[in-house]
């Protein structure tokens, strides 16, 4: 991608991180220049997720993601990196050259949406067919009007091998083009060749927030395994960051949304005026889909079917959610096995009143923790209390713990103070236990110094800090290159390939006259040496002493290769440099 470092430069000056992150995070002031807030890319209860107002950066302590404000948007929204800078150039009403895109890169993956959208003709128009006779039976039956048809795309793949695959050919698609949109799959026939992955299904459209068609689900209209089908993950489509129907829901003016297990309860909701209705596309639900919910509400009703797997499925769902500044609640069902049925057999307004009388999370939970225990006995009323009291540690508003502890008081026959002592007893126990974990991940130096991603690892881990506090430096200060020139310091001396190519980039926009900024630097890396980068880049460095410290930084790169070379014990060298307060690091030099 061949975008120019001067429009980059541009971009990422007139888009503050702070503001662009502000748009999906709440962020509170911290210390210092660093902003804090739940990281949208993990759930999380204590936040972790720092972003830095003068080095224009953010890194997550927890997950690990970091970068520049292009990187957040790539990861955020899904996007490509030339995807990432139009949608951050659209932000601020900034033109991107057109010869600053690739042709090749533009033109594939615009090739793979094209032919997503006309594989949804193909079926649509299949589904009129005589050949979509058994859909349309099987919509009429499902009570689904051609309207609410028409407004989802809905269609049908013929029974047939090829029929899809030959007509995209005929309109001058290949077959490679059809592969890598997982349209068709590899015959295993002698002859080879190709068939079509959707056969004899009830076809949905996955359409993203922007309009296009990434991908596609098929319903079985007979028996058989599996019920629904979907697209493989391909570069337009991962189905862990899609929800079906999103791209009409999130229009929606209830602002609610309401989750469901399948295509068709989002189909018979909205057609009945619940237009707020998702699906997960038949898998559990991913924390990328919820980070994709809280772009359009703060308000989310699990509707989930009324068996053990929707139950199941309903608690992985509240544990992803309960600490994501989501107000989630429950929709128990009653009478029905999933809120299509509900509707058929009830009518619209009953699941209308039904979804005034939905649960809290809390409030499910502990009428679930009822359903599972008996209180006539003592062992049962034991039980209940231990996981209740358990799951109430677990609520981050100490209000709502305890206002339910007092519930869980009232229906058990036991004091308020008790249950609530027996809450604060597992908040401390789980704080403990949270505590001595991060005392075991400190005691392991060489893992806290090594970079998550194994492409990146450091194989002089005592080297690899001293030269991450070069580059601190250097980004701090480019001047600082001059007592490089005066120890006659150069590139080879890098242990680390990555580090070395960080130095490179710098050096150059050193040489060129140009500003070093981190994000452009974070921005030029991939996502797993960005988030490193990051990471390194925000540890705190003085610049009081900065010609001392750099001059520090050189003599133990130096004398880590002399280590090595006279077969020095590396992990007590690491130990003993980092128990340095001269060391490297981020500590600061002396004054």
């Amino acid at each position: 991608m061949a975008f120019s470092g001067l429009f980059l430069d541009e971009l990422i000056r007139r888009n503050d991180i702070v503001d662009v992150v502000s748009q999906y995070v709440r962020l509170v002031k911290k210390s210092g220049n660093n902003l804090f807030g739940l990281c949208p890319f993990h759930s999380e209860k204590t936040p972790s997720f720092s972003v830095n107002t003068e080095r224009q950066i953010y890194h997550c302590f927890g997950c690990g993601a970091g970068g520049g404000v292009i990187n957040f948007i790539m990861e955020i929204e899904n996007l490509t990196f030339a995807d990432a800078v139009h949608f951050l150039a659209r932000r601020v009403g900034m033109t991107v050259p057109d010869e600053a895109v690739s042709p090749e890169v533009r033109s594939r993956r615009a090739r793979l949406l094209n032919l997503n959208r006309d594989a949804a003709r193909f079926f649509y128009e299949a589904l009129k067919s005589p050949d979509g006779a058994a859909a349309r039976e099987y919509l009429a039956r499902r009570g689904i009007s051609p309207e609410v048809t028409t407004r989802f795309g809905l269609g049908y793949a013929p029974d047939s091998w090829s029929a899809m695959c030959d007509a995209m050919i005929k309109s001058g698609y290949t077959a490679r083009d059809l592969f890598e949109a997982g349209l068709v799959r590899r015959s295993g026939r002698a002859s080879g060749g190709f068939y079509d992955t959707f056969r004899g299904r009830l076809m949905f459209p996955v359409i993203d927030v922007r309009g296009n068609v990434v991908g596609f689900s098929g319903r079985l209209l007979g028996d058989g395994e599996p019920k629904y089908l979907n697209s493989p993950d391909t570069p337009v489509f991962k189905k862990s960051m899609q929800l079906f129907g999103l791209n009409l829901a999130k229009k929606t003016k209830s602002g609610t949304i309401l989750l469901v297990e399948g295509n068709i309860d989002v189909v018979k909701l909205h057609q009945a005026g619940f237009d707020g209705a998702v699906a997960s596309l038949g898998t559990a639900l991913t924390e990328e889909q919820v980070q994709l919910l809280k772009r359009y509400t703060k308000n989310v009703v699990i509707a989930y079917d009324n068996d053990a797997a929707g139950v199941k499925a309903a608690e992985r769902a509240l544990s992803l959610m309960e600490n994501s500044d989501l107000r989630v609640r429950v929709l128990r069902l009653k009478g029905a096995k999933d809120p299509d049925e509900f509707i058929d057999k009830f009518g619209r307004d009953a699941f209308a009143n039904l979804l005034d009388s939905v649960e809290n999370h809390v409030e499910y939970r502990i009428t679930t923790l009822l359903a599972q225990h008996t209180l006539e006995t003592d062992e049962g009323r034991l039980a209940f209390l231990k996981e209740a009291t358990e799951m109430l540690s677990r609520v981050s508003n100490a209000v709502e713990r305890e206002i339910y502890a007092k519930r869980v008081a009232e229906i058990s026959g036991v004091s308020a103070d008790a249950v609530l002592t027996e809450v604060k007893k597992a908040l401390r126990a789980r704080a403990k236990a949270n505590a001595r974990r991060q005392e075991a991940r400190e005691r392991n130096v060489r893992a806290a110094v090594q970079p998550k991603s194994r492409e990146i690892r450091y194989t002089n881990e005592i080297s690899a800090l001293a030269e991450e506090g070069v580059i601190r430096l250097l980004v701090l200060d480019c001047e600082l290159f001059k007592v490089l020139e005066e120890y006659d310091f150069s590139e080879s001396e890098f242990t680390s390939d990555y580090l070395r190519r960080i130095y490179d980039m710098i050096k150059l926009r050193y040489e060129e006259n140009m500003e070093i900024s981190p994000p452009l630097i974070a921005n030029a890396l991939d996502g797993a040496e960005a988030a490193h980068f990051t990471k390194f880049i925000s540890k705190p460095e003085s610049l009081s002493n900065a010609e001392t410290a750099m001059r520090d930084y050189i003599k133990k790169i130096r004398a880590a290769k002399a280590a090595a070379q006279a077969t020095e014990d590396p992990e007590a060298a690491l130990l003993r440099i980092v128990r340095d307060k001269s060391g490297c690091g981020g500590y600061e030099h002396g004054t």
